[in-house]
């Protein structure tokens, strides 16, 4: 049974303070990422969720001003920490959280506890693996930040909204700038309208350029 003890039993961590439109949260971040590192190939399963991305912070403002409706339930994919998936349920959304990473699946479970109350709206965490999805149902919308880095991932990330959402559905993705993303933009053009705006996060003087794209089935 999960419980903020015996995750901080288990963890070190800091706290990182976000303020999203009229509300504030402090999310559990780790204190360093060693603990989370394959020694031997520092490139094998790099701990991309243990930071909080510039990317997230932009799709948790664009969900928090989303209407709610309690009929239309958030899937959100490679959630790391939770930090989409919290606000998105502080605002009254109804989301379900999915990692793959039991580390990450842990922080998200944690900044879950610490960041909502009981009378938040309903909020779940699964675990969720790309290449063996093993979801129920179908959701309006699909959601994810930093979730498209490497090219193996294109089919099975595209199988997983074809599987998840509904025919009327949505998908709302925020991505850094970057060849990876920018290609898989263009592949899922041959099955989506797109709708993308770029947005620049200013941060200690520098400026990191998002891509927030929503997709929608093409209609015939």
């Amino acid at each position: 049974m999960f419980s903020l003890e015996s995750f901080h039993q288990e963890y070190k961590t800091d706290t990182s303070d976000l303020a999203i439109k009229d509300r504030h949260f402090r999310f559990f971040v780790p204190k360093s990422i060693d603990k989370f590192l394959d020694h031997e190939d520092l490139f094998h399963d790099f701990p991309l969720w243990s930071k909080i991305w510039e990317a997230s912070i932009i799709l948790s403002d664009y969900v928090a001003g989303m209407p709610v409706d309690a009929e239309k339930c958030f899937l959100e994919i490679g959630c790391g920490m939770g930090v989409v998936g919290v606000v998105a349920a502080a605002f009254g959304h109804s989301v379900t959280m999915t990692e793959y990473n039991p580390d990450a699946l842990n922080f998200a479970r944690a900044n879950t506890r610490a960041n909502l109350t009981a009378g938040d709206a309903s909020l779940e965490i699964k675990e969720l693996d790309w290449s063996k999805p093993r979801l129920e149902g179908l959701f309006e919308y699909i959601i994810g930040s930093e979730v498209i880095y490497k090219e193996k991932d294109y089919q099975p990330i595209l199988k997983l909204l074809k599987t998840y959402l509904r025919p009327s559905g949505e998908i709302i993705l925020a991505e850094g700038v970057r060849k990876t993303s920018m290609e898989f933009f263009r592949q899922m053009s041959e099955f989506f309208e797109i709708t993308a705006q770029k947005k620049i996060l200013r941060s200690r003087g520098e400026e990191v350029r998002i891509i927030l794209a929503r997709m929608k089935y093409k209609t015939l």
